[in-house]
C-alpha cells in the first residue's frame, strides 16, 4: 500500500491528527477533534476532514490507531493479548468501509502487569511498532521503553514483542491536582519555575518511609511562607509525580541500565532528568514520528 497515496491517521482523546502519505512522504496534513470532543458521528467528522483528499486521489485507504477503536470510538477494536508484536497487531486489525475510505482500526493492547493487575493501552503500542521501525536495533533482546502521557506507560520488550507492561496516571494526577486543588493558588505565576522541578525530584528521592501525599502540601505552604510563585509548584508537583513515576517503574522493572523514551520532547525530557540522577541511559525518541513510522508499518500490507 505505501507506493500508494494512504491516510494515517491518530485519533487521541483530544484531538485527532491526519496525514496523506505516499511511500515515507507526507503530502498533506489535516486535524480535528479528538473523540471526547466530537459533535458529529466519525464518520462524518473523517470523510469531512478528507474529502478534498479522496477528490484527487479517489477512494483512499485510512489506518487509525488510538481512541478511534475504543468503546466511545468509531468501532470498537478488541485488545489483542501480550505478547504482541507487529505481526499479531496486523492480523488483528479492523477493516471495514466508510463512503470512499477502506478504513483499518489498529487494535489496543491488554496485559496482566507486574502489579498482578489487569492493564490496557491505545495507541501506544502504534509508537513502539514505529519506534522498532525506526530503531531496529531495539528490537533485539529485552528493552524498557517508557512512554510519558496522561496515562504513562512502561513497556517489557523481548526481542521486538510487548511482553507486558504498566500505566501510570502521572499526567492525569497532574492535571487533577493543577486545575482542581489548592497547591498551586497560594502564589503568583509570574516569576517562572526556577528549580521546582529539581527540587521535587529531590523530595521524592528522599522520601524513604514517607509518602508522595506527605510532601505534596509543600507546593501549598512554601507559596505561603517562602513566597514561592505558582509557576514553581507547578514545577516541584510534577517533579514530585515524575521523580514517583520513575523510582516506582525502576524498582519494579529491575533497575535497568537504558529506558527508551517515545513521547512529546517536552515530556521526554522531563523523564531525561528524573532517570539522570540513577545515572540510567536514556534515547528519546519523538513520539509524532513513531507513531506515523508505526501506522506507515502496519499499513505496508493491508
Amino acid at each position: 500500500m505505501n507506493e500508494h497515496p494512504f491516510i494515517a491517521g491518530d485519533w487521541g482523546t483530544t484531538r485527532l491528527r491526519l496525514s496523506l502519505c505516499k511511500g515515507e512522504r507526507i503530502l498533506d496534513t489535516r486535524s480535528g477533534p479528538g473523540i471526547s470532543a466530537l459533535t458529529a458521528p466519525p464518520a462524518e467528522t473523517v470523510t469531512a476532514l478528507t474529502a478534498e483528499w479522496v477528490a484527487t486521489h479517489g477512494a483512499l485507504p485510512v489506518v487509525l490507531c488510538g481512541m478511534a477503536g475504543s468503546r466511545n470510538g468509531w468501532k470498537e477494536t478488541p485488545y489483542v493479548p501480550c505478547p504482541a508484536d507487529s505481526a499479531s497487531l496486523r492480523r488483528a486489525l479492523v477493516r471495514f468501509e466508510a463512503e470512499d475510505l477502506r478504513v483499518s482500526i489498529v487494535p489496543g493492547v491488554s496485559c496482566r502487569n507486574r502489579l498482578g493487575a489487569p492493564d490496557v493501552m491505545r495507541g501506544e503500542e502504534t509508537q513502539i511498532v514505529g519506534a522498532l521501525a525506526l530503531r531496529p536495533d531495539l528490537g533485539i533482546g529485552d528493552k524498557l521503553l517508557c512512554l510519558p502521557g496522561t496515562h504513562t506507560k512502561w513497556v517489557w520488550v523481548e526481542d521486538g514483542a510487548m511482553r507486558h507492561f504498566l500505566t501510570a496516571m502521572t499526567g492525569e494526577l497532574f492535571a487533577l491536582l493543577r486545575d482542581h486543588s489548592m497547591l498551586a493558588r497560594a502564589g503568583t505565576g509570574g516569576s517562572g519555575a526556577g528549580d521546582g522541578f529539581e527540587r521535587g525530584l529531590a523530595i521524592d528521592a528522599a522520601l524513604g518511609p514517607a509518602s508522595l501525599t506527605h510532601a505534596l502540601f509543600a507546593a501549598r505552604s512554601r507559596q505561603l511562607i517562602d513566597g514561592a510563585s505558582k509557576d514553581w509548584a507547578l514545577a516541584f508537583i510534577s517533579g514530585l509525580l515524575v521523580g514517583s513515576d520513575v523510582r516506582g517503574a525502576i524498582e519494579l522493572f529491575g533497575s535497568p541500565r537504558e529506558v527508551i523514551l517515545i513521547g512529546d520532547p517536552a515530556l521526554t525530557d522531563l523523564y531525561v532528568r528524573a532517570l539522570r540522577p540513577g545515572r540510567v541511559d536514556t534515547v528519546p525518541l519523538d513520539g509524532g514520528a513513531c507513531s506515523l513510522a508505526g501506522l506507515r508499518a502496519l499499513a505496508a500490507t493491508h
